[in-house]
């Protein structure tokens, strides 16, 4: 954190104490928050985002905020949890406290809750704290961005996104790249007394074998009971450009050629060997071959990408094992916001 910046984000947490959205960074990326304990605020960020009102938003706390303020019920899993990945990139779904509005749960009776490692995201959230009269300040905040597009990995990506909110005195902290560049691994708690284990809800940075090794057991897929969460739709994620995934046996030149529309423009984004020599209509990009670098770049990739003017956009399919698991759930939910 810049050591100017604390003036910055004693104006930011008094924004927030007056009901206004703030953007900010975290680990994972940029998040646009709001007081989570006050409906009408919360209500703005639904507004802005243009996000429905029944998809819950995530809680963000500092280290020392007293969890039992936020949830109750609280089981053992969830301390052995926050123990090893908190302040991280691990969202911990739990039995939302009474007094804490269904606003931020999407109606439900759950709460979605963490603790970003992001040092501006922890001094904002830990000013915020000290500004309010019960010392505990939440910040709702889903990622930066229009509902289901591209999330912002940087500042300058929520400015383009909200330009109306910006120019209205939103405060975007500045907090340079986001270091994972994907959203956090979501794990749903809330049912653990009426026996039902850890269920993984979005995976993320942190995998579902890290979990396990934590729990000693690993957790289950969602059911048709699990709670909403974040980022789980199947449609979600997605560039304006269309997007579409193709095995590296699509991308052979000739299968590869036959697709493109004489006229249109594809970028095709590969990360192996199978790029193929120069084909008409075709522009070559070239991603890491190591999933965490990938998860890094993505989102900034897709959006300027989108920018260029391109008819679609071609991703190779990625493989299939744990290692790619989080970053195969983003694209996989961006492709699907355009049917082939």
């Amino acid at each position: 954190m810049r050591p100017d910046q604390q003036q910055e984000i004693l104006r930011a947490a008094t924004r927030l104490m007056h009901g206004g959205l703030v953007a900010f960074p975290t680990e994972t990326v940029y998040g646009l928050g709001a007081d989570a304990e006050n409906p009408q605020a919360v209500e703005k960020i639904y507004q802005a985002k243009g996000r429905p009102s029944n998809h819950p938003v995530i809680v963000h706390v500092a280290p020392e905020a007293d969890l039992s303020y936020w949830a109750t019920d609280i089981p053992e899993e969830a301390h052995q949890l926050i123990k090893a990945f908190w302040p991280g990139p691990l969202t911990l779904i739990l039995q939302r406290a009474s007094h804490i509005p269904d606003t931020v749960s999407g109606g439900q009776d759950s709460v979605g809750i963490r603790c970003p490692s992001h040092p501006v995201a922890q001094a904002l959230l830990q000013q915020f704290a000290r500004l309010k009269p019960s010392g505990q300040g939440g910040v709702a905040a889903p990622s930066a961005n229009k509902f289901g597009q591209v999330s912002p990995t940087l500042a300058e990506h929520v400015i383009s996104e909200f330009p109306e909110e910006v120019a209205k005195g939103m405060p975007v902290l500045e907090g340079g790249a986001a270091d994972i560049g994907i959203e956090s691994t979501i794990v749903d708690l809330s049912r653990i007394r009426q026996g039902v284990g850890a269920v993984l809800l979005r995976p993320g940075h942190i995998s579902a074998s890290q979990i396990a090794k934590v729990l000693g057991y690993a957790p289950q897929l969602p059911d048709s009971h699990a709670p909403r969460a974040s980022g789980t739709l199947k449609a979600h994620y997605a560039p304006r450009t269309p997007l579409m995934l193709l095995t590296a046996q699509e991308l052979v030149q000739g299968k590869l050629q036959d697709r493109v529309p004489a006229g249109e423009k594809w970028a095709v984004c590969v990360f192996d060997a199978c790029r193929q020599a120069d084909i008409e209509g075709i522009d070559w990009f070239e991603v890491s071959n190591e999933p965490v670098q990938y998860a890094h770049d993505l989102y900034a990739f897709l959006r300027r990408v989108d920018q260029l003017g391109y008819q679609r956009i071609c991703i190779q399919a990625l493989p299939e094992d744990q290692r790619w698991e989080a970053v195969n759930d983003r694209l996989q939910r961006a492709a699907a916001a355009f049917p082939r």
